[in-house]
């Protein structure tokens, strides 16, 4: 038997019920991982800002499904990594978190309360009660779930303690905020009725943090952390979606020159490459294979 701790056992392996399955989309993932976390992200970077610039012909300027689809490739990574991970436990909290993403983004659109008064620029897809993306949750999701694997690879033994868990979870989450929305209210995704950072309220970020803690407590009650941390070890293109977001985001600040997002990007990306695990063998990659053949 593992030692346990917190109530997770520490010889978490992957269920046997899942071990095809996993074994499918990690060598999917493995073989493309190149494409997925470099190329999709770049390319999604100049298609944005092609976009916002006047560049692109409807329909492909801003075109929600190439936008879903984009951001869909860019997220196999995780799930992937997580895929195995999901049981019934954590198939709740997902569900509550989605239920609870979708009521707090129709309340912000409404009242204004806790981001500050917004309204989105472009089109996203369909919308929930013609409001809200129906697509959020793929929006919003990684957002968090990544920067909670981030900080467990950071803290390492550390992470154990709950409280320097959280909270450094929390602090990594609006940090990718003060990445992302300078950069989506740039190319037009959003706009506020009060610009101050980057035309981004101070009131966001506040709102993010309340947003982050329900979403970062539901992932850690929901998910096997020892499951996490044993999946952590053996998949090492798991945090390949930030990867993808420091690229992506960290370009589109970078054209419009808001350089403090662009420094909190490099900051993401310098703890991205503290964990060592983005030395991979391009000759692995079908794109790899292509160029070596």
């Amino acid at each position: 038997m593992g030692s346990e701790r917190d109530g997770l056992s520490l010889d978490w392996t992957v269920p046997e019920s899942r071990r095809a399955a996993t074994a499918r989309l990690d060598r999917l993932v493995t073989e493309n991982r190149f494409t997925i976390a470099v190329v999709f992200p770049l390319v999604g970077a100049v298609t944005l800002l092609a976009s916002a610039e006047g560049l692109l012909p409807d329909p492909l300027a801003f075109n929600p499904y190439f936008v879903l689809f984009g951001t869909l490739v860019m997220r196999l990574p995780l799930v992937a990594g997580v895929f195995p991970l999901v049981d019934r436990r954590a198939g709740l909290a997902l569900v509550a978190l989605a239920a609870y993403s979708y009521g707090i983004e129709l309340l912000g659109v409404r009242t204004g309360w806790p981001y500050g008064e917004f309204a989105y620029g472009v089109d996203l897809g369909p919308m929930l009660f013609g409001e809200v993306p129906l697509g959020l949750p793929v929006f919003f999701f990684p957002l968090v779930l990544n920067a909670y694997l981030l900080v467990l690879l950071l803290l390492g033994r550390r992470a154990e303690s709950t409280p320097l868990r959280l909270l450094a979870t929390l602090a990594t989450v609006v940090l990718v905020d003060l990445v992302l929305d300078p950069g989506a209210v740039a190319i037009g995704f959003w706009e506020y009725a009060a610009a101050q950072f980057y035309g981004v309220p101070w009131t966001n970020y506040a709102g993010w943090l309340l947003s982050g803690s329900v979403a970062v407590l539901l992932f850690d009650l929901g998910f096997d952390r020892a499951g996490l941390r044993r999946r952590l070890d053996s998949c090492e293109f798991m945090l390949d979606d930030l990867v993808s977001f420091v690229l992506l985001w960290g370009g589109v600040n970078l054209f419009y020159a808001n350089w403090v997002p662009v420094g909190l990007a490099a900051l993401l990306g310098a703890g991205l490459l503290r964990t060592d695990r983005f030395d991979f063998d391009l000759s692995e990659t079908r794109v790899g294979s292509a160029v070596w053949r």
